[in-house]
């Protein structure tokens, strides 16, 4: 892994939290390439990081053995157009961080004999607590599928779906799920202001008792549910709320929220297919 020449088209957030990463895990600095038209990232990123950068995205896939796909949706087909056109990409791993782009969609652009590993990272890789969910088309080696793995690992936990198509649930459950605990922190804190906590006790309280119940979920082997009754003591205060949350239709809430995330992520997918 770590002899592996690894090259990132797009110098954003995600790809600089992978690159880090993998510097912290141990890779060298001068196995890291990127490329990008942002000339003032790419300095960024070489004067913190010590990483290759060059604004040519040919140069870039002629000096690794994979290449990580780190723009928008919206020019990815742009970019793996012209590199196809430009370049024989032979044995080349190409690893997809876009979301809603099919690998059907990136062999088109690519070559159809192209090893494509299609990714769902979420925004905690950011501070590098993320989950990562991926799927390898048939040309994908066992070797090159330890590669991808190890690079997304290196912002949290990575796993694998039988089918490309549980992307989109991957999507709806923990692509988007960040959001949905950050909507409850928000809500917890308002309502914390109106029994009369001040703003700063509040949101301290909110982030460290979410933080406190994910760290007993991951290192518990209770279900959530398992979790939540021991906690919720009969006649209690914990009690009280719960049923609050049940009677207001929370869980079938959660179900149509999710639903609706994974009906969108297909949607897009198609739309950005066709364009």
């Amino acid at each position: 892994m770590n002899t592996k020449k690894i090259g990132f088209i797009g110098g954003g957030n995600m790809a600089s939290s992978l690159i880090k990463g993998l510097i912290a895990s141990g890779h060298s600095p001068s196995q890291l390439w990127v490329s990008d038209t942002n000339l003032d990232i790419l300095q960024s990123l070489a004067e913190q990081l010590k990483v290759n950068i060059t604004g040519n995205n040919d140069e870039l896939v002629k000096c690794v053995d994979v290449v990580v796909l780190a723009v928008k949706p919206q020019v990815l087909q742009t970019v793996a157009e012209n590199i196809a056109r430009d370049l024989i990409v032979g044995n080349l791993l190409f690893v997809s961080i876009a979301a809603g782009i099919s690998q059907q969609n990136l062999a088109q652009w690519l070559g159809k004999n192209t090893a494509i590993v299609r990714c769902m990272p979420n925004t905690p890789a950011l501070v590098l607590t993320g989950a990562t969910a991926l799927h390898a088309n048939n040309a994908v080696s066992s070797e090159q599928k330890d590669l991808a793995e190890n690079i997304l690992r290196a912002v949290g936990i990575s796993l694998w779906v039988a089918k490309e198509s549980e992307l989109d649930a991957v999507t709806a459950v923990s692509g988007s799920g960040p959001a949905y605990y950050f909507l409850l922190m928000e809500a917890m804190e308002k309502t914390a202001l109106e029994l009369g906590l001040s703003e700063d006790t509040a949101r301290l309280l909110v982030q460290q008792t979410a933080l406190g119940a994910a760290k007993i979920a991951l290192e518990s082997s209770n279900t959530p549910e398992e979790l939540r009754r021991k906690v919720t003591s009969l006649g209690g205060t914990t009690e009280q709320a719960i049923k609050t949350f049940e009677q207001g239709g929370f869980s079938l809430l959660v179900s149509k929220a999710l639903h609706a995330a994974r009906d969108r992520s297909i949607e897009m997918s198609k739309e950005l297919g066709e364009k």
